[in-house]
């Protein structure tokens, strides 16, 4: 479904550039983009020409924040602006997301919202990645669930639905953060001390041999994540693990970002 809406409004952009350049001028940072009685956030990526096609990360905000938050976050926006990276925050009703079960209104939206977002900008539409941190993890999770074969990637921070569920689509990369003493959307312990069952459902789903430790890695001294990955018939899933509870680690997104773009990686 996304892939026909976004195939369309990718012809209406190249007909109306004007239209979408004056569409674009008159919502951005904290203007909402507005659809219907809903909106999202836009930022443009620092330097940007005007017209080169654009990577996009559609990012679902935390509970009770909105999507300005993300964008003025240091370890969100200012990680997507140093790398050419549109970001895109819808705003949640009530600041908050319905990823509980299938069939969420809000996958909708978020179809909704890269569809507008086609129409005003010129994006590489094989680089459009969907994030979330704590409920918007989840956000994301079940949008990739229900919408995600036209995803190049899922980043996720701290927030994930049932691993047992089945999903319809699935992006073909997964990657995923989350400390082992998070108390919030607490970690999903699988039995006899798995700490690879966080990412059981997308394993499954993307058909993963088995998993490959790859190390301690650091971005600042004082959080070090565990890595593991698996190589799978139809993608590839990352586990990041750290110690700590319930946040955003400092330069995760900007570091998955450097990797799946094949850039040198960097902080921040």
């Amino acid at each position: 479904m996304l892939r026909l809406v976004l195939c369309g409004l990718a012809l209406l952009f190249l007909a109306l550039p004007l239209h979408a350049e004056m569409a674009a001028e008159r919502c951005r940072l904290d203007v909402p983009c507005t659809l219907g009685q809903r909106s999202y956030h836009v930022m443009e990526p620092d330097g940007w020409d005007g017209e080169t096609p654009l990577v996009v990360l559609m990012h679902f905000h935390g509970w009770a924040r909105t999507g300005v938050h993300a964008q003025n976050s240091d370890r969100i926006g200012a990680s997507t602006r140093r790398r050419g990276v549109l970001l895109v925050t819808p705003n949640g009703r009530r600041k908050t997301w319905d990823f509980w079960r299938a069939g969420s209104e809000d996958v909708g939206f978020g179809d909704q919202v890269l569809a507008d977002v086609l129409a005003r900008y010129p994006v590489d539409a094989q680089q459009i990645y969907v994030s979330g941190y704590s409920y918007g993890a989840a956000m994301a999770w079940r949008y990739a669930c229900e919408s995600g074969n036209d995803l190049a990637a899922l980043l996720a921070v701290a927030g994930s639905i049932d691993q047992r569920e089945t999903c319809a689509e699935a992006p073909p990369v997964v990657r995923h953060v989350h400390g082992l003493s998070d108390t919030v959307m607490e970690f999903p312990m699988g039995s006899g001390g798995d700490t690879t069952y966080p990412v059981a459902l997308w394993r499954a789903r993307l058909g993963c041999a088995a998993g490959l430790g790859q190390g301690n890695w650091q971005l600042r001294s004082f959080l070090t994540f565990t890595r593991t990955s698996w190589d799978c018939a139809k993608g590839a899933v990352t586990l990041d693990l750290h110690p700590g509870g319930h946040f955003v680690p400092h330069g995760w997104i900007g570091r998955q970002l450097d990797e799946l773009m094949g850039r040198a990686p960097s902080y921040p």
